[in-house]
Protein backbone atom coordinates (compact mmCIF):
# COMPACT_ATOMS: atom_id res chain seq x y z
CA UNK A 1 0.00 0.00 0.00
CA UNK A 2 0.90 3.66 0.06
CA UNK A 3 0.82 6.40 2.70
CA UNK A 4 0.35 10.10 2.16
CA UNK A 5 -0.25 13.22 4.24
CA UNK A 6 -2.77 15.96 3.57
CA UNK A 7 -3.04 19.27 5.42
CA UNK A 8 -6.35 21.10 5.28
CA UNK A 9 -7.61 24.27 6.92
CA UNK A 10 -11.15 24.16 8.30
CA UNK A 11 -13.30 26.97 9.70
CA UNK A 12 -14.13 26.03 13.27
CA UNK A 13 -16.98 27.07 15.57
CA UNK A 14 -15.64 30.52 16.38
CA UNK A 15 -14.58 31.12 12.77
CA UNK A 16 -10.95 30.44 13.56
CA UNK A 17 -8.98 28.23 11.21
CA UNK A 18 -8.13 24.73 12.40
CA UNK A 19 -5.21 23.11 10.60
CA UNK A 20 -5.85 19.38 10.30
CA UNK A 21 -3.02 16.99 9.41
CA UNK A 22 -4.42 13.77 7.97
CA UNK A 23 -2.32 10.67 7.31
CA UNK A 24 -3.90 8.05 5.05
CA UNK A 25 -2.42 4.59 4.64
CA UNK A 26 -4.07 2.79 1.74
CA UNK A 27 -3.65 -1.00 1.93
CA UNK A 28 -2.84 -2.99 -1.19
CA UNK A 29 -6.46 -4.07 -1.62
CA UNK A 30 -7.89 -0.53 -1.24
CA UNK A 31 -10.69 0.46 -1.84
CA UNK A 32 -12.03 -3.01 -1.02
CA UNK A 33 -10.35 -2.53 2.39
CA UNK A 34 -10.63 0.56 4.60
CA UNK A 35 -7.68 2.96 4.78
CA UNK A 36 -5.90 3.51 8.09
CA UNK A 37 -6.33 7.15 9.11
CA UNK A 38 -4.40 9.29 11.60
CA UNK A 39 -5.58 12.78 12.61
CA UNK A 40 -3.43 15.47 14.25
CA UNK A 41 -3.98 19.14 14.97
CA UNK A 42 -2.27 21.61 17.29
CA UNK A 43 -5.62 23.38 17.81
CA UNK A 44 -7.52 20.25 18.92
CA UNK A 45 -7.12 18.03 21.96
CA UNK A 46 -6.02 14.43 21.59
CA UNK A 47 -9.60 13.44 22.45
CA UNK A 48 -11.04 15.55 19.63
CA UNK A 49 -8.53 14.15 17.13
CA UNK A 50 -9.60 10.62 18.08
CA UNK A 51 -13.27 11.59 17.65
CA UNK A 52 -12.56 13.02 14.18
CA UNK A 53 -10.69 9.85 13.20
CA UNK A 54 -13.52 7.61 14.36
CA UNK A 55 -16.11 9.65 12.43
CA UNK A 56 -13.93 9.50 9.30
CA UNK A 57 -13.69 5.72 9.60
CA UNK A 58 -17.49 5.55 9.95
CA UNK A 59 -17.81 7.53 6.73
CA UNK A 60 -15.19 5.35 5.02
CA UNK A 61 -17.34 2.26 5.66
CA UNK A 62 -20.14 3.89 3.65
CA UNK A 63 -17.79 4.23 0.64
CA UNK A 64 -16.26 0.76 0.79
CA UNK A 65 -15.21 -0.55 -2.67
CA UNK A 66 -15.06 2.94 -4.18
CA UNK A 67 -12.30 5.60 -4.04
CA UNK A 68 -13.09 7.59 -0.92
CA UNK A 69 -10.23 9.86 0.20
CA UNK A 70 -11.54 12.94 -1.62
CA UNK A 71 -15.06 12.37 -0.20
CA UNK A 72 -13.65 11.97 3.31
CA UNK A 73 -11.75 15.26 3.05
CA UNK A 74 -14.88 17.07 1.87
CA UNK A 75 -16.86 15.47 4.68
CA UNK A 76 -14.46 16.56 7.43
CA UNK A 77 -14.37 20.12 6.07
CA UNK A 78 -18.16 20.28 6.28
CA UNK A 79 -18.70 18.46 9.59
CA UNK A 80 -15.68 19.27 11.79
CA UNK A 81 -17.70 21.79 13.83
CA UNK A 82 -20.30 19.18 14.75
CA UNK A 83 -17.73 16.55 15.70
CA UNK A 84 -15.64 18.72 18.02
CA UNK A 85 -18.67 20.34 19.69
CA UNK A 86 -19.63 16.93 21.11
CA UNK A 87 -18.24 15.81 24.50
CA UNK A 88 -14.82 14.31 23.87
CA UNK A 89 -14.26 10.58 24.32
CA UNK A 90 -10.75 9.26 23.95
CA UNK A 91 -10.26 5.80 22.40
CA UNK A 92 -9.83 3.58 25.48
CA UNK A 93 -9.16 6.40 27.91
CA UNK A 94 -11.72 7.15 30.59
CA UNK A 95 -10.00 10.39 31.48
CA UNK A 96 -10.24 13.56 29.42
CA UNK A 97 -6.81 14.63 28.24
CA UNK A 98 -5.88 18.26 28.22
CA UNK A 99 -4.13 19.82 25.27
CA UNK A 100 -1.18 20.81 27.41
CA UNK A 101 1.87 22.62 26.12
CA UNK A 102 4.33 21.51 23.48
CA UNK A 103 7.31 22.07 25.76
CA UNK A 104 6.04 20.06 28.75
CA UNK A 105 7.09 16.48 29.51
CA UNK A 106 4.66 14.02 27.96
CA UNK A 107 3.90 10.38 28.51
CA UNK A 108 2.69 7.75 26.04
CA UNK A 109 1.42 4.23 26.73
CA UNK A 110 1.24 1.84 23.77
CA UNK A 111 -0.02 -1.72 23.47
CA UNK A 112 1.49 -4.08 20.89
CA UNK A 113 -0.34 -7.24 19.86
CA UNK A 114 2.76 -9.34 19.14
CA UNK A 115 6.41 -9.38 18.07
CA UNK A 116 7.40 -12.09 15.63
CA UNK A 117 11.01 -10.91 15.17
CA UNK A 118 11.38 -10.00 18.84
CA UNK A 119 15.16 -9.41 19.04
CA UNK A 120 15.19 -7.07 16.02
CA UNK A 121 12.00 -5.31 17.13
CA UNK A 122 13.36 -4.67 20.65
CA UNK A 123 16.65 -3.32 19.27
CA UNK A 124 14.73 -0.94 16.96
CA UNK A 125 12.58 0.41 19.81
CA UNK A 126 15.69 0.93 21.97
CA UNK A 127 17.39 2.80 19.11
CA UNK A 128 14.40 5.10 18.53
CA UNK A 129 14.06 5.87 22.24
CA UNK A 130 17.77 6.69 22.45
CA UNK A 131 17.79 8.89 19.33
CA UNK A 132 14.71 10.82 20.48
CA UNK A 133 15.94 11.07 24.11
CA UNK A 134 12.89 9.26 25.42
CA UNK A 135 12.93 7.33 28.71
CA UNK A 136 10.58 4.62 29.98
CA UNK A 137 10.03 0.90 29.64
CA UNK A 138 9.37 -1.79 27.05
CA UNK A 139 7.45 -4.29 29.18
CA UNK A 140 6.59 -7.95 28.62
CA UNK A 141 4.29 -9.97 30.89
CA UNK A 142 2.69 -13.11 29.51
CA UNK A 143 1.31 -12.15 26.10
CA UNK A 144 0.99 -8.47 26.99
CA UNK A 145 3.51 -6.06 25.41
CA UNK A 146 3.50 -2.43 26.54
CA UNK A 147 5.70 0.55 25.68
CA UNK A 148 5.72 3.43 28.19
CA UNK A 149 7.57 6.55 27.05
CA UNK A 150 8.34 9.93 28.60
CA UNK A 151 9.91 12.95 26.92
CA UNK A 152 9.29 16.07 24.83
CA UNK A 153 5.90 16.05 23.13
CA UNK A 154 7.52 16.57 19.73
CA UNK A 155 9.73 13.50 20.33
CA UNK A 156 6.70 11.46 21.41
CA UNK A 157 4.93 12.44 18.16
CA UNK A 158 8.03 11.55 16.14
CA UNK A 159 8.21 8.16 17.83
CA UNK A 160 4.56 7.44 16.95
CA UNK A 161 5.25 8.23 13.30
CA UNK A 162 8.27 5.89 13.27
CA UNK A 163 6.29 3.13 14.98
CA UNK A 164 3.45 3.37 12.46
CA UNK A 165 5.41 3.85 9.25
CA UNK A 166 8.60 1.76 9.67
CA UNK A 167 8.95 -1.94 8.87
CA UNK A 168 9.65 -3.12 12.41
CA UNK A 169 8.47 -6.74 12.34
CA UNK A 170 7.92 -9.66 9.97
CA UNK A 171 4.62 -11.20 8.86
CA UNK A 172 3.67 -14.88 9.01
CA UNK A 173 5.64 -15.54 5.80
CA UNK A 174 8.79 -13.85 7.15
CA UNK A 175 8.52 -10.65 5.08
CA UNK A 176 9.27 -7.30 6.72
CA UNK A 177 6.08 -5.48 7.68
CA UNK A 178 4.81 -2.36 9.44
CA UNK A 179 3.17 -2.39 12.84
CA UNK A 180 -0.58 -2.59 12.21
CA UNK A 181 -1.74 -3.91 15.59
CA UNK A 182 -0.54 -1.05 17.82
CA UNK A 183 -2.98 0.83 20.05
CA UNK A 184 -2.40 4.15 21.81
CA UNK A 185 -3.85 3.53 25.26
CA UNK A 186 -3.00 6.92 26.72
CA UNK A 187 -1.16 10.11 25.78
CA UNK A 188 -1.00 12.84 28.40
CA UNK A 189 1.20 15.39 30.11
CA UNK A 190 3.37 14.12 32.98
CA UNK A 191 1.94 15.30 36.31
CA UNK A 192 3.75 16.17 39.56
CA UNK A 193 2.85 12.81 41.15
CA UNK A 194 4.43 10.85 38.29
CA UNK A 195 8.01 9.72 38.71
CA UNK A 196 10.33 10.54 35.81
CA UNK A 197 12.16 7.55 34.34
CA UNK A 198 15.89 8.28 33.99
CA UNK A 199 16.61 5.61 31.35
CA UNK A 200 14.84 3.43 28.79
CA UNK A 201 14.85 -0.24 29.81
CA UNK A 202 13.49 -3.51 28.43
CA UNK A 203 11.93 -5.57 31.24
CA UNK A 204 10.18 -8.94 31.42
CA UNK A 205 7.88 -9.70 34.34
CA UNK A 206 6.92 -13.18 35.51
CA UNK A 207 3.53 -12.04 36.84
CA UNK A 208 1.06 -9.19 36.45
CA UNK A 209 1.66 -8.21 40.08
CA UNK A 210 5.31 -7.38 39.24
CA UNK A 211 4.18 -5.13 36.39
CA UNK A 212 1.64 -3.46 38.68
CA UNK A 213 4.39 -2.75 41.22
CA UNK A 214 6.49 -1.07 38.49
CA UNK A 215 3.57 1.26 37.70
CA UNK A 216 2.87 1.95 41.38
CA UNK A 217 6.53 2.80 42.08
CA UNK A 218 6.37 5.34 39.24
CA UNK A 219 3.20 6.94 40.65
CA UNK A 220 1.14 5.49 37.79
CA UNK A 221 -1.34 3.35 39.76
CA UNK A 222 -4.36 4.93 38.02
CA UNK A 223 -2.79 4.43 34.59
CA UNK A 224 -2.29 0.74 35.34
CA UNK A 225 -5.78 0.11 36.73
CA UNK A 226 -7.51 1.89 33.83
CA UNK A 227 -5.65 0.38 30.91
CA UNK A 228 -3.85 -2.86 31.79
CA UNK A 229 -6.54 -5.16 33.31
CA UNK A 230 -8.86 -4.74 30.25
CA UNK A 231 -6.06 -6.20 28.08
CA UNK A 232 -6.49 -9.54 29.87
CA UNK A 233 -10.12 -9.91 28.77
Amino acid sequence: GISFRIQISVKEVLDTDVLLKLLFHLPVNYPSALPDISVNSDQLTRAQCVDVREKLLEQAKKHLSEPMVHDLILWVQQHLKDVIKQPATVCNEKTTLSKGTEDGVWMLLLHLDHMRAKAKYVKTVEKWASNLRLTGRLMFVGKIILILLQGDRSSIKEYLILQKTSKVDVDSSGKKCKEKMMRVLCETEVQSQHKRFQTFEVKEYSALEELQKEFETAGLTTLFSEFVPPLLK
